[in-house]
């Protein structure tokens, strides 16, 4: 690489780590009834693609099941999201044919049940991941017979029926959500702050007495925290591992073109929001006298692709974007902002900017690790399908834009963060702080100073030193100076890049171009008079 652009000065101190990155950080979501997440992704019965005879994994797609196997992946969180709330398990288990069809409050479709929770866990362990299983906390009774059902060993009714279900030892799940976004009156079970606290409190007690070895996840908020985190900590706070936080970032390029700069930033966004809860979380724990606040789980985020409502409604495109269709563009006038009325577009494929956008919130959680309360959990919209990082159609199924993040910070990252300084080129701007919008619909900003490098040091089991820098300067390389303990800079590196080769900023991966954006081994990589040149909009990392 040549060296060329404005230099960055990076000190990493590897004598004092800050804190150790839970592997869990790196888990994944997947929701039932949701544009392609379960039914036509993980599960396609009648598909060439997929698994036949019997046996729970029987309509499973192999394509889908191999590429979630590759990212080693962490926790991977069902049955949602919003479709939690009016689930019930038991309409999911039993013989497929006799399973009864509902109609689906959430999403406004119907869920079918044939892949319900055994067929779930056999997939998770198929992939080698934990699984997070999701209550809707709206029955402590029900509850706890999924517990039962799942990891009781002791010869019971519910244990006899996994057993014929083709189950015989428990699943041991150890993840469960007590409720999802219990906050909102779009749930099923919607309550106040301290009719949920009571209610967690309830489910906690009562799961916790069928396997005591669960770690529960009870329901943060992104809003009003102290007004709702205060009366739970202190009813349910000594019962929960966890509190979930859900943040979304906007991006309007749909309809206004090239916002790459504004994607990019909103990375800062999330680790302002992230660290102001977890202090938030800390102080509140002491105040209601616990011995250790719960971490965080960010156990939904993403960045989302917003539209006009008044666009015909997306469909899923064969080659794995967007079916074409017939647009106008958005035709306010000018100084008329953003349409009042949008919609995310949940087929609109991932970006080169929406791999630099998570490779920044990676940092931001790398840097809680140490914290009382770290980010100790993270599962994005979603696994697959709908924005995800695997994307599937009939003809086959292709790795997104953003699965080379993933699968490059679980495997070319270390665990152990080393702090870091970086002094280098910036701007001001006004950053997007995610989906929030005005009345008139424009999205809410605030000043805020945007390094075009971002980096997170850390150290590998195996003791070599990873330096993750993420250039979002949109054209210009920079040049990484790399000072460890104000000794001499080293003089080579092992890289893995993404994004320097792209054809464009909103370069996507379909499936007949498949490796338009993915991560390029340049091998063992000389430093020139010290430094490395850094690609624009490109994330590396760098072994030593």
């Amino acid at each position: 690489m040549p060296v060329h652009g404005p230099e960055a000065i990076v000190t990493v101190d590897t004598h004092r780590p800050s804190g150790r990155i839970d592997d869990d950080v790196y888990g994944h979501f997947l929701e039932s009834a949701f544009f392609g997440n379960i039914e036509g992704g993980v599960f396609d019965e009648g598909s060439p693609l997929s698994v036949t005879g019997s046996g729970l994994l029987r309509g499973v797609r192999t394509d889908v099941l191999a590429l979630c196997r590759e990212l080693g992946p962490g926790p991977i969180r069902w049955p949602g999201g919003n479709f939690t709330s009016a689930y019930h398990w038991e309409d999911g288990v039993g013989p497929r044919d006799e399973r009864p069809s509902r109609l689906e409050l959430a999403w406004g479709g119907q869920e079918s049940n044939r892949f319900g929770t055994d067929e779930f866990l056999a997939w998770c362990e198929a992939v080698g991941a934990e699984p997070y299983l999701v209550h809707s906390a709206r029955d402590v009774d029900e509850a706890v017979r999924w517990i039962e059902y799942t990891n009781s060993a002791r010869d019971t009714t519910l244990t006899a029926r996994r057993a014929r279900n083709g189950r015989a030892e428990p699943w041991k799940v150890r993840f469960w959500g007590v409720g999802n976004e219990v906050y909102g009156p779009w749930q099923m079970g919607h309550r106040t702050a301290g009719q949920y606290a009571a209610a967690a409190r309830e489910h906690a007690l009562f799961m916790r007495l069928v396997d005591p070895g669960v770690k529960l996840v009870g329901v943060g908020i992104p809003w009003r925290q102290e007004e709702w985190t205060r009366p739970l900590l202190k009813r349910a706070g000594s019962l929960l591992d966890y509190l979930s936080l859900h943040l979304y970032g906007a991006s309007t390029h749909l309809w206004t073109g090239d916002d790459y700069d504004a994607v990019v930033a909103q990375s800062l966004y999330f680790e302002r929001e992230i660290h102001a809860y977890s202090q938030l979380v800390t102080a509140l724990a002491h105040d209601a006298g616990l011995d250790r606040p719960p971490a965080l789980a960010l156990d939904e985020w993403t960045m989302r692709h917003l539209e006009p409502a008044c666009w015909p409604e997306p469909r899923p495109g064969a080659d794995g974007g967007i079916a074409p269709r017939e647009t106008t563009a958005w035709d306010g006038g000018p100084g008329a902002g953003d349409p009042v009325a949008v919609r995310v577009n949940r087929w609109s494929p991932r970006t080169v900017a929406d791999a630099l956008f998570c490779a920044g919130v990676f940092h931001a959680i790398h840097r809680t690790a140490g914290l009382p309360a770290p980010v100790a959990m993270a599962n994005p919209v979603n696994l697959v399908n709908a924005n995800g990082l695997v994307v599937a159609r009939p003809g086959g199924a292709v790795r997104s834009a953003i699965y080379h993040i993933w699968h490059l910070y679980r495997h070319h990252t270390g665990r152990t963060v080393l702090p870091s300084q970086v002094e280098g080129p910036s701007r001001t701007a006004s950053v997007v702080l995610g989906d929030n919008r005005g009345p008139d619909g424009s999205l809410l900003t605030a000043p805020m100073t945007v390094p075009y490098l971002d980096v997170s040091a850390t150290r590998a089991d195996d003791g070599s030193l990873r330096v993750a820098v993420v250039n979002r300067h949109r054209d210009t390389a920079v040049r990484l100076r790399l000072v460890l303990d104000d000794g001499a800079p080293p003089a080579a590196a092992r890289i893995h890049t993404l994004g320097a080769d792209v054809p464009g900023l909103g370069a996507v991966n379909t499936l007949s171009a498949p490796d338009t954006v993915a991560v390029r081994d340049l091998g063992r990589v000389e430093a020139d008079d010290g430094t490395w040149s850094i690609p624009p909009h490109s994330v590396t990392v760098l072994s030593l």
